[in-house]
Protein backbone atom coordinates (compact mmCIF):
# COMPACT_ATOMS: atom_id res chain seq x y z
CA UNK A 1 0.00 0.00 0.00
CA UNK A 2 1.51 3.53 -0.80
CA UNK A 3 2.58 5.70 2.32
CA UNK A 4 0.03 8.26 1.63
CA UNK A 5 -3.30 5.68 1.04
CA UNK A 6 -1.97 4.48 4.72
CA UNK A 7 -1.46 7.53 6.65
CA UNK A 8 -4.66 8.93 4.93
CA UNK A 9 -6.42 5.25 6.27
CA UNK A 10 -5.19 6.08 9.77
CA UNK A 11 -6.22 9.79 9.77
CA UNK A 12 -9.87 8.89 8.82
CA UNK A 13 -9.73 6.20 11.67
CA UNK A 14 -10.13 9.30 14.52
CA UNK A 15 -9.51 8.89 17.89
CA UNK A 16 -11.64 9.83 20.77
CA UNK A 17 -10.51 13.23 20.75
CA UNK A 18 -11.25 14.15 17.35
CA UNK A 19 -14.49 12.77 17.51
CA UNK A 20 -15.79 15.86 16.03
CA UNK A 21 -13.86 15.99 13.30
CA UNK A 22 -14.98 12.25 12.65
CA UNK A 23 -18.80 13.86 12.96
CA UNK A 24 -18.11 16.22 10.30
CA UNK A 25 -16.69 13.33 8.43
CA UNK A 26 -19.83 10.92 8.86
CA UNK A 27 -22.05 14.24 7.96
CA UNK A 28 -20.28 14.73 4.97
CA UNK A 29 -20.55 11.46 3.27
CA UNK A 30 -24.35 11.74 4.11
CA UNK A 31 -24.45 15.35 2.33
CA UNK A 32 -22.83 13.65 -0.39
CA UNK A 33 -25.37 10.40 -0.65
CA UNK A 34 -28.22 12.64 -0.56
CA UNK A 35 -27.36 14.82 -2.82
CA UNK A 36 -25.82 12.02 -5.58
CA UNK A 37 -28.89 9.88 -4.67
CA UNK A 38 -31.23 12.63 -5.34
CA UNK A 39 -29.85 13.66 -8.41
CA UNK A 40 -30.12 10.09 -9.45
CA UNK A 41 -33.86 9.97 -9.19
CA UNK A 42 -35.06 13.80 -10.49
CA UNK A 43 -33.03 12.99 -13.23
CA UNK A 44 -34.08 9.34 -13.80
CA UNK A 45 -37.91 10.97 -13.68
CA UNK A 46 -36.99 13.78 -15.83
CA UNK A 47 -35.86 11.59 -18.57
CA UNK A 48 -39.10 9.35 -18.40
CA UNK A 49 -41.03 12.10 -18.68
CA UNK A 50 -39.55 13.14 -21.90
CA UNK A 51 -39.45 9.52 -23.11
CA UNK A 52 -43.03 9.21 -22.42
CA UNK A 53 -44.02 12.41 -23.84
CA UNK A 54 -42.37 11.56 -27.01
CA UNK A 55 -44.16 7.90 -26.96
CA UNK A 56 -47.44 9.38 -26.92
CA UNK A 57 -46.89 12.26 -29.39
CA UNK A 58 -45.62 9.99 -31.84
CA UNK A 59 -47.84 7.19 -31.11
CA UNK A 60 -50.31 9.70 -33.09
CA UNK A 61 -48.00 11.96 -35.19
CA UNK A 62 -46.10 10.94 -37.99
CA UNK A 63 -42.12 11.24 -37.86
CA UNK A 64 -41.98 13.85 -40.87
CA UNK A 65 -44.53 15.64 -42.24
CA UNK A 66 -44.26 16.32 -45.83
CA UNK A 67 -46.53 19.44 -47.01
CA UNK A 68 -46.83 21.20 -50.24
CA UNK A 69 -46.37 25.23 -50.21
CA UNK A 70 -49.44 25.91 -52.26
CA UNK A 71 -51.40 23.67 -49.64
CA UNK A 72 -52.28 20.35 -51.12
CA UNK A 73 -50.46 18.27 -53.63
CA UNK A 74 -51.28 16.10 -56.39
CA UNK A 75 -49.74 12.92 -58.15
CA UNK A 76 -50.14 11.41 -55.09
CA UNK A 77 -48.54 7.69 -55.47
CA UNK A 78 -45.82 8.93 -57.88
CA UNK A 79 -44.86 11.39 -54.63
CA UNK A 80 -44.93 7.89 -52.29
CA UNK A 81 -42.90 6.58 -54.82
CA UNK A 82 -40.27 8.68 -54.53
CA UNK A 83 -40.59 9.14 -51.06
CA UNK A 84 -39.95 5.54 -50.03
CA UNK A 85 -36.87 5.61 -52.38
CA UNK A 86 -35.43 7.81 -49.80
CA UNK A 87 -32.72 6.17 -47.25
CA UNK A 88 -34.16 5.90 -43.74
CA UNK A 89 -38.06 5.70 -45.43
CA UNK A 90 -39.96 3.28 -43.38
CA UNK A 91 -43.26 3.90 -44.67
CA UNK A 92 -45.51 6.53 -46.13
CA UNK A 93 -48.89 7.47 -46.06
CA UNK A 94 -51.25 10.04 -47.87
CA UNK A 95 -53.37 12.72 -45.20
CA UNK A 96 -55.62 15.25 -45.19
CA UNK A 97 -55.92 17.67 -42.42
CA UNK A 98 -59.26 19.59 -42.36
CA UNK A 99 -60.65 22.10 -39.08
CA UNK A 100 -64.16 21.54 -38.58
CA UNK A 101 -66.99 21.74 -36.13
CA UNK A 102 -69.13 18.51 -34.97
CA UNK A 103 -72.73 18.82 -34.25
CA UNK A 104 -74.84 16.31 -32.43
CA UNK A 105 -78.45 16.43 -31.07
CA UNK A 106 -77.61 18.03 -27.85
CA UNK A 107 -73.84 19.84 -28.76
CA UNK A 108 -71.74 21.71 -30.87
CA UNK A 109 -67.61 21.77 -30.36
CA UNK A 110 -64.77 22.33 -33.00
CA UNK A 111 -62.33 19.52 -34.41
CA UNK A 112 -59.49 18.73 -36.47
CA UNK A 113 -60.43 15.47 -38.86
CA UNK A 114 -58.11 13.51 -40.00
CA UNK A 115 -58.28 11.89 -43.08
CA UNK A 116 -56.24 9.05 -43.43
CA UNK A 117 -56.30 5.76 -45.66
CA UNK A 118 -56.46 2.39 -43.26
CA UNK A 119 -54.15 0.11 -45.35
CA UNK A 120 -50.96 2.09 -44.86
CA UNK A 121 -51.87 4.41 -41.63
CA UNK A 122 -51.88 1.61 -38.88
CA UNK A 123 -50.03 3.41 -36.89
CA UNK A 124 -51.80 6.41 -37.00
CA UNK A 125 -54.69 5.47 -34.75
CA UNK A 126 -53.59 4.30 -30.98
CA UNK A 127 -55.18 1.17 -29.80
CA UNK A 128 -56.60 -0.08 -32.79
CA UNK A 129 -55.64 -3.27 -34.73
CA UNK A 130 -55.60 -3.10 -38.84
CA UNK A 131 -59.16 -4.90 -38.99
CA UNK A 132 -60.31 -2.71 -36.53
CA UNK A 133 -59.22 0.41 -38.41
CA UNK A 134 -60.44 -0.77 -41.43
CA UNK A 135 -63.89 -1.67 -40.12
CA UNK A 136 -64.60 1.39 -38.44
CA UNK A 137 -63.45 3.67 -40.98
CA UNK A 138 -65.61 1.73 -43.68
CA UNK A 139 -67.01 4.52 -46.18
CA UNK A 140 -70.00 5.35 -47.26
CA UNK A 141 -72.00 2.61 -49.87
CA UNK A 142 -71.19 -1.01 -50.36
CA UNK A 143 -73.95 -1.82 -47.71
CA UNK A 144 -72.27 0.95 -44.82
CA UNK A 145 -75.28 3.71 -44.02
CA UNK A 146 -73.18 5.95 -42.73
CA UNK A 147 -69.54 6.15 -42.65
CA UNK A 148 -67.89 5.79 -39.80
CA UNK A 149 -65.35 8.14 -37.36
CA UNK A 150 -63.62 7.96 -34.09
CA UNK A 151 -63.22 10.58 -32.13
CA UNK A 152 -60.70 10.84 -29.03
CA UNK A 153 -62.20 10.33 -25.52
CA UNK A 154 -61.63 13.62 -24.34
CA UNK A 155 -63.82 14.98 -27.76
CA UNK A 156 -66.01 12.54 -27.46
CA UNK A 157 -66.87 13.43 -23.55
CA UNK A 158 -67.10 16.89 -24.08
CA UNK A 159 -69.69 16.28 -26.89
CA UNK A 160 -71.60 13.36 -24.11
CA UNK A 161 -71.68 11.13 -27.53
CA UNK A 162 -70.62 7.13 -27.39
CA UNK A 163 -69.92 4.45 -29.51
CA UNK A 164 -73.10 3.82 -32.15
CA UNK A 165 -74.27 7.50 -31.94
CA UNK A 166 -74.49 9.63 -35.13
CA UNK A 167 -72.70 13.07 -35.51
CA UNK A 168 -72.74 15.99 -38.47
CA UNK A 169 -69.92 17.26 -40.01
CA UNK A 170 -69.48 20.69 -40.80
CA UNK A 171 -66.74 21.37 -43.53
CA UNK A 172 -65.90 25.33 -43.90
CA UNK A 173 -65.17 23.75 -47.88
CA UNK A 174 -68.46 24.16 -49.20
CA UNK A 175 -70.27 25.65 -52.34
CA UNK A 176 -71.64 29.24 -53.63
CA UNK A 177 -75.36 29.21 -53.62
CA UNK A 178 -77.43 32.08 -54.49
CA UNK A 179 -77.82 32.91 -50.84
CA UNK A 180 -74.38 32.71 -50.23
CA UNK A 181 -71.48 30.65 -49.28
CA UNK A 182 -73.26 27.19 -48.34
CA UNK A 183 -70.33 25.12 -45.44
CA UNK A 184 -69.99 21.39 -46.57
CA UNK A 185 -72.19 19.09 -44.35
CA UNK A 186 -71.81 15.15 -43.98
CA UNK A 187 -73.18 12.84 -41.67
CA UNK A 188 -71.19 9.98 -39.55
CA UNK A 189 -71.78 7.03 -37.46
CA UNK A 190 -69.26 7.15 -34.13
CA UNK A 191 -67.62 3.93 -35.04
CA UNK A 192 -64.24 3.87 -31.91
CA UNK A 193 -63.17 6.32 -29.34
CA UNK A 194 -59.08 6.25 -29.22
CA UNK A 195 -56.94 7.79 -26.21
CA UNK A 196 -53.70 8.66 -27.05
CA UNK A 197 -53.04 9.94 -22.93
CA UNK A 198 -52.26 13.41 -24.48
CA UNK A 199 -55.23 16.14 -23.95
CA UNK A 200 -54.52 18.19 -27.02
CA UNK A 201 -55.11 14.99 -29.14
CA UNK A 202 -58.01 13.30 -27.09
CA UNK A 203 -60.01 16.66 -26.98
CA UNK A 204 -59.65 17.72 -30.38
CA UNK A 205 -58.58 14.55 -32.89
CA UNK A 206 -61.06 12.29 -35.04
CA UNK A 207 -60.63 10.04 -38.02
CA UNK A 208 -62.43 9.22 -40.91
CA UNK A 209 -61.32 7.48 -44.44
CA UNK A 210 -59.09 9.66 -46.05
CA UNK A 211 -61.74 9.58 -49.18
CA UNK A 212 -64.51 10.51 -46.84
CA UNK A 213 -62.26 13.22 -46.11
CA UNK A 214 -61.24 15.07 -49.61
CA UNK A 215 -64.85 14.88 -50.23
CA UNK A 216 -66.05 16.49 -47.34
CA UNK A 217 -63.42 19.31 -48.45
CA UNK A 218 -64.03 19.37 -51.77
CA UNK A 219 -60.64 17.89 -52.76
CA UNK A 220 -60.71 15.77 -55.32
CA UNK A 221 -57.82 13.70 -55.12
CA UNK A 222 -55.64 16.26 -53.62
CA UNK A 223 -54.07 15.68 -50.16
CA UNK A 224 -52.79 17.92 -47.19
CA UNK A 225 -49.40 16.46 -46.66
CA UNK A 226 -47.31 12.59 -46.45
CA UNK A 227 -46.86 11.19 -43.31
CA UNK A 228 -43.45 9.51 -43.37
CA UNK A 229 -42.09 7.07 -40.45
CA UNK A 230 -38.51 6.65 -40.40
CA UNK A 231 -35.83 3.73 -39.35
CA UNK A 232 -34.43 5.41 -36.74
CA UNK A 233 -36.85 8.68 -35.09
CA UNK A 234 -33.79 10.40 -33.92
CA UNK A 235 -32.26 10.99 -37.53
CA UNK A 236 -36.10 12.43 -38.72
CA UNK A 237 -34.32 15.65 -39.23
CA UNK A 238 -31.70 14.17 -41.85
CA UNK A 239 -34.29 12.00 -43.52
CA UNK A 240 -36.48 15.13 -43.71
CA UNK A 241 -33.53 17.13 -45.33
CA UNK A 242 -33.85 14.13 -47.62
CA UNK A 243 -37.33 13.87 -48.96
CA UNK A 244 -37.38 17.54 -49.31
CA UNK A 245 -34.17 17.29 -51.74
CA UNK A 246 -35.41 14.50 -53.20
CA UNK A 247 -39.36 15.81 -53.68
CA UNK A 248 -37.81 19.28 -54.73
CA UNK A 249 -39.93 22.89 -54.35
CA UNK A 250 -42.72 23.43 -54.25
CA UNK A 251 -42.34 20.33 -51.22
CA UNK A 252 -41.26 21.29 -47.51
CA UNK A 253 -40.96 18.71 -44.29
CA UNK A 254 -41.10 19.17 -40.93
CA UNK A 255 -39.90 16.35 -38.25
CA UNK A 256 -41.28 15.43 -34.94
CA UNK A 257 -38.73 17.20 -33.32
CA UNK A 258 -39.43 20.42 -35.02
CA UNK A 259 -43.15 19.97 -34.59
CA UNK A 260 -43.04 19.90 -30.66
CA UNK A 261 -39.01 22.08 -30.31
CA UNK A 262 -41.40 24.20 -27.76
CA UNK A 263 -42.47 21.46 -25.41
CA UNK A 264 -39.16 19.02 -25.80
CA UNK A 265 -37.19 22.67 -25.18
CA UNK A 266 -38.85 23.13 -21.71
CA UNK A 267 -38.38 19.79 -20.67
CA UNK A 268 -34.55 19.72 -21.57
CA UNK A 269 -34.42 23.30 -19.53
CA UNK A 270 -36.31 21.65 -16.28
CA UNK A 271 -34.28 18.71 -16.35
CA UNK A 272 -30.96 21.01 -16.42
CA UNK A 273 -32.28 23.46 -14.05
CA UNK A 274 -32.85 20.34 -11.30
CA UNK A 275 -29.81 19.37 -11.95
CA UNK A 276 -27.91 22.67 -11.35
CA UNK A 277 -30.38 23.45 -7.97
CA UNK A 278 -29.47 19.17 -6.89
CA UNK A 279 -25.79 19.73 -7.82
CA UNK A 280 -25.84 22.71 -4.71
CA UNK A 281 -26.63 19.63 -2.29
CA UNK A 282 -23.17 18.08 -2.93
CA UNK A 283 -21.41 21.62 -2.84
CA UNK A 284 -22.80 21.86 0.47
CA UNK A 285 -21.27 18.08 1.26
CA UNK A 286 -18.41 19.24 -0.53
CA UNK A 287 -18.07 22.08 2.20
CA UNK A 288 -17.93 19.92 4.91
CA UNK A 289 -15.13 17.87 3.39
CA UNK A 290 -13.08 20.78 3.10
CA UNK A 291 -14.05 22.23 6.58
CA UNK A 292 -13.49 18.58 8.24
CA UNK A 293 -9.78 18.60 6.35
CA UNK A 294 -8.75 22.13 7.69
CA UNK A 295 -9.52 21.09 11.40
CA UNK A 296 -8.01 17.81 10.73
CA UNK A 297 -4.67 19.74 9.07
CA UNK A 298 -5.19 21.99 12.27
CA UNK A 299 -4.80 18.47 14.63
CA UNK A 300 -2.18 16.70 12.63
CA UNK A 301 -0.02 19.99 13.03
CA UNK A 302 2.79 18.24 14.88
CA UNK A 303 2.21 14.63 12.58
CA UNK A 304 3.16 16.90 9.69
CA UNK A 305 5.63 18.26 11.35
CA UNK A 306 7.62 14.83 12.18
CA UNK A 307 6.89 13.63 8.39
CA UNK A 308 8.31 16.27 6.49
CA UNK A 309 11.24 16.55 8.78
CA UNK A 310 11.77 12.57 8.43
CA UNK A 311 12.23 13.53 4.57
CA UNK A 312 8.05 13.71 3.29
CA UNK A 313 7.91 15.62 0.12
CA UNK A 314 5.22 18.61 -0.21
CA UNK A 315 3.42 15.97 -3.04
CA UNK A 316 3.33 13.45 -0.48
CA UNK A 317 1.56 15.04 2.23
CA UNK A 318 -0.96 16.63 -0.07
CA UNK A 319 -1.54 13.47 -1.64
CA UNK A 320 -2.35 12.48 2.18
CA UNK A 321 -5.00 15.01 2.70
CA UNK A 322 -5.98 14.98 -1.20
CA UNK A 323 -6.77 11.10 -0.88
CA UNK A 324 -8.75 11.05 2.64
CA UNK A 325 -10.93 13.93 1.13
CA UNK A 326 -11.55 11.81 -1.84
CA UNK A 327 -12.42 8.72 0.15
CA UNK A 328 -15.16 10.59 1.62
CA UNK A 329 -16.54 11.78 -1.03
CA UNK A 330 -16.21 8.75 -3.40
CA UNK A 331 -17.50 6.53 -0.06
CA UNK A 332 -20.89 9.01 -0.45
CA UNK A 333 -21.11 8.72 -4.05
CA UNK A 334 -20.89 5.14 -4.04
CA UNK A 335 -23.97 4.87 -1.41
CA UNK A 336 -25.87 7.81 -3.03
CA UNK A 337 -25.33 6.43 -6.57
CA UNK A 338 -26.65 2.57 -5.38
CA UNK A 339 -29.54 3.97 -3.32
CA UNK A 340 -30.66 6.50 -6.32
CA UNK A 341 -30.71 3.48 -8.68
CA UNK A 342 -32.23 1.06 -6.18
CA UNK A 343 -35.36 3.54 -5.85
CA UNK A 344 -35.36 4.24 -9.50
CA UNK A 345 -35.92 0.55 -9.87
CA UNK A 346 -38.67 -0.12 -7.18
CA UNK A 347 -40.39 3.05 -8.77
CA UNK A 348 -39.90 1.35 -12.30
CA UNK A 349 -41.23 -2.00 -11.45
CA UNK A 350 -43.83 -1.48 -8.17
CA UNK A 351 -44.77 1.89 -9.93
CA UNK A 352 -46.57 2.27 -6.38
CA UNK A 353 -46.65 6.16 -6.17
CA UNK A 354 -49.57 7.12 -8.06
CA UNK A 355 -50.59 10.15 -9.74
CA UNK A 356 -53.98 12.51 -9.41
CA UNK A 357 -55.73 11.94 -13.18
CA UNK A 358 -54.87 15.77 -13.98
CA UNK A 359 -51.40 14.20 -14.38
CA UNK A 360 -50.67 13.16 -17.94
CA UNK A 361 -49.03 9.66 -16.13
CA UNK A 362 -50.99 7.65 -13.90
CA UNK A 363 -47.46 6.78 -11.98
CA UNK A 364 -44.55 8.24 -11.68
CA UNK A 365 -42.50 7.80 -15.30
CA UNK A 366 -38.52 6.76 -14.50
CA UNK A 367 -36.13 5.85 -17.29
CA UNK A 368 -32.50 5.69 -15.89
CA UNK A 369 -29.94 6.54 -18.39
CA UNK A 370 -26.27 5.24 -18.08
CA UNK A 371 -24.83 8.86 -19.36
CA UNK A 372 -26.87 10.69 -16.98
CA UNK A 373 -25.51 8.52 -14.27
CA UNK A 374 -21.98 8.39 -14.98
CA UNK A 375 -22.23 12.55 -15.75
CA UNK A 376 -23.88 12.73 -12.05
CA UNK A 377 -21.16 10.60 -10.70
CA UNK A 378 -17.98 12.49 -12.48
CA UNK A 379 -19.93 15.64 -11.48
CA UNK A 380 -19.88 14.75 -7.92
CA UNK A 381 -16.58 13.43 -8.03
CA UNK A 382 -15.23 16.60 -9.47
CA UNK A 383 -16.74 18.95 -6.62
CA UNK A 384 -15.09 16.73 -3.78
CA UNK A 385 -11.87 16.99 -5.61
CA UNK A 386 -12.04 20.49 -5.65
CA UNK A 387 -13.18 20.63 -2.37
CA UNK A 388 -9.94 18.46 -0.74
CA UNK A 389 -7.18 20.91 -2.88
CA UNK A 390 -7.26 23.98 -0.87
CA UNK A 391 -6.77 21.76 2.76
CA UNK A 392 -4.60 19.92 1.23
CA UNK A 393 -2.48 22.91 -0.30
CA UNK A 394 -2.03 24.64 3.07
CA UNK A 395 -0.66 21.61 4.27
CA UNK A 396 1.94 21.17 2.41
CA UNK A 397 3.25 24.27 2.50
CA UNK A 398 3.42 24.38 6.35
CA UNK A 399 7.15 24.61 7.64
CA UNK A 400 8.24 21.62 9.80
CA UNK A 401 10.07 24.14 12.10
CA UNK A 402 7.63 26.53 12.90
CA UNK A 403 5.09 23.71 13.45
CA UNK A 404 7.30 21.78 15.90
CA UNK A 405 8.03 24.85 17.49
CA UNK A 406 4.69 26.35 18.11
CA UNK A 407 2.14 23.28 17.49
Amino acid sequence: MPLEFFIAARYLRAKQREGFISLITLLSVAGVTVGVMALVIVIAVMSGAESEFRRRILGVEPHVLVMNHSGTAYDVNSTIKRAMDVPGVADVSPMVFAQTMIRTSHSLSGAVVRGVDPAVSLSLVKGFTPEELDRCLARDGNGVVLPGIILGKELAKNLAISVGDKIVLISPGGMISPVGHVPALKRFRVTGIFESGMYEYDSSLAYVHLIEAQKLMGMGDRISALGVWVKDLFKADKVKTALVAALDYPFYGRDWMEINKSLFAALKLEKTAMFVILTLIVLVAAFNIASALIMMVMEKTRDIAVLKAMGATDALVRKVFMVQGMVVGMFGTFLGTVSGVGVCLLLERYKFIELPPAYPFSTIPVQLESMDVLFIVLSAIAICFVSTIYPAHKASRMNPVEALRYG
